[in-house]
């Protein structure tokens, strides 16, 4: 098999579920809501307890994958996620809606870690890095064609339009499913017997590492959640900018995704890059508070400028995190460590909402500032943190947590 075919399956497959899963972004929580006919407020607290299920099972399915085969585990997930998808238009009350968004949220961590063990697998540690950028910018391009076909079952506003989104976000898991079957198997690492060493959890430099990158990002529900909540109630700015920044986002990522992670080829980079990011993540939210009181079309071009700027922090801080994400993990753990780091996007998806609604909408200018602040701190946490945990891999084993007294 050449070289080139895997990352181009890889590729493939993260536009295949990528184009199902925009579509279902864009539609599901209308049609939970005007479909099955559940309280908006249900709604939230069952995404909240199926993203916090799925958290917890980020961890156990990477170790799955390190033990069992990446390739196998990452298929038998991308098929549970298809299958939970389907599950959800037989849903018919609050219950089995919570236990089926439990499923999908599991299926969708497990997979995430299984395929980061996948390609840590198939691709030499110096090129995961750009070969993530690549495949963020396919997820970008997939998810911007998958809310085009969102938007016409929006425009129909039927049941069965509803519906045809979720049987093609299944139909796109089964597809990633075949694509990543289609890979080269990768041995799976050598079972070690219970308790011959510190899990992921005991590895306080990277559990540490993995928490600043959360607090990183609580950028990501500012453009779908608290940006538009911002610009209807504290600016004057028309409320169809909210589109506009999405597509402009979107747009952006696509294109410039591969070009910012070019620089970034080992530990010394990647904590620039990040630090580089905090502070402009910094600059954009000082730029979003000034829009605040503005008028209608100063807020509008003052809103854009901070979303170019936050765009910027997130393709410099993604680039980073992902070389420190690979490099300081085991060989042999990929998976396991994977599924802790990736936490941070389900952390951020299940309490950032909760919080920036609050720390921003109600606080505003402050609240700005505040977040500014924390992200230039966590950024430039993240370097002597992450020489800690490369000093810890050369010299020996992982430095285990004190349990509290």
């Amino acid at each position: 098999m050449s070289k080139t075919r895997p990352r181009r399956l890889l590729a493939l497959a993260q536009l295949s579920n990528s184009v199902g899963d925009g579509a279902y972004y864009t539609t599901s929580a209308l049609y939970f809501t005007q479909v099955i006919g559940l309280a908006p407020a249900r709604v939230g607290l069952g995404l909240t307890l199926g993203w916090a299920v799925g958290s917890l099972a980020g961890v156990p399915l990477g170790r799955l994958a390190d033990r069992r085969g990446a390739r196998g585990t990452a298929v038998l997930l991308a098929l549970a996620t298809g299958l939970a998808v389907a599950s959800f238009t037989l849903v018919r009350g609050f219950v089995p809606f919570v236990l089926v968004a439990c499923g999908y949220a599991a299926a969708q961590s497990g997979l995430a870690a299984a395929r980061q063990a996948l390609l840590a697998g198939l691709v030499p540690a110096g090129e995961r890095t750009g070969l993530l950028a690549r495949l963020q910018a396919t997820l970008n391009a997939g998810l911007a064609v998958g809310a085009g076909l969102g938007g016409l079952a929006l425009h129909a506003g039927t049941r069965e339009a509803y519906l045809g989104v979720f049987v093609v976000d299944a139909v796109s898991f089964l597809v990633c499913a075949s694509l990543l079957a289609g890979l080269p198997r990768v041995a799976p690492g050598k079972v070690r017997p219970r308790g011959s060493g510190p899990g992921v959890l005991r590895d306080r430099p990277y559990a540490l590492l993995a928490l600043l990158n959360t607090v990183l990002l609580l950028r990501m529900p500012l453009l779908s959640l608290v940006l538009p909540l911002w610009i209807t109630e504290r600016t004057g700015a028309p409320a169809w900018l909210v589109s506009a920044l999405f597509v402009l986002n979107t747009a952006v990522v696509t294109v410039f995704q591969v070009r910012a992670a070019r620089g970034v080829t080992g530990l010394a980079s990647a904590t620039r890059a990040v630090r580089r990011a905090g502070w402009v993540m910094c600059a954009a939210c000082a730029v979003f508070a000034l829009s605040a009181g503005a008028s209608p079309w100063v807020a509008a071009g003052v809103l854009v400028l901070g979303s170019v700027l936050q765009v910027v922090a997130e393709m410099g801080q993604s680039a980073g995190s992902w070389q420190l994400s690979f490099d300081l993990a085991p060989a042999d753990r990929v998976g396991e460590y994977q599924g802790l780091f990736g936490t941070g996007v389900t952390v951020a998806r299940t309490l950032g909402p909760l919080v920036l609604t609050w720390l921003l909408v109600e606080w505003g200018t402050p609240g700005w500032l505040l977040l500014g602040a924390a992200m230039v701190a966590a950024s430039y946490a993240m370097g002597p943190v992450a020489r800690r945990a490369a000093a810890d891999r050369t010299t020996g084993p992982p430095a285990a947590l004190v349990p509290a007294s």
